[in-house]
């Protein structure tokens, strides 16, 4: 990921919005802390797409609802 100082983005807006709107991501820094990120509109669908795809990878899905063959006695 980029980064690009405040100072920088006001003198380059349009030059940079362009770079984002073709999938760039950028950080823009002030006095070289960064405070905020730039990304394309579809960036976070596609982030919460991959992170779904990780979870269905790992994710195990089990029958709670049949019942079970072993007695169980519950407290009256």
């Amino acid at each position: 990921m980029k980064t690009i100082a405040v100072s920088t983005l006001r003198a380059n807006l349009m030059e940079i919005l362009k770079q984002i709107e073709q999938g760039e991501t950028l950080d823009i820094t002030s006095h070289g802390k960064v405070i905020a990120t730039l990304v394309p509109p579809d960036h976070a669908k596609k982030k919460a797409r991959e992170k779904l795809q990780e979870l269905g990878e790992k994710a195990r899905i089990y029958d709670i609802v049949s019942p079970i063959e072993s007695e169980w006695e519950a407290a009256e």
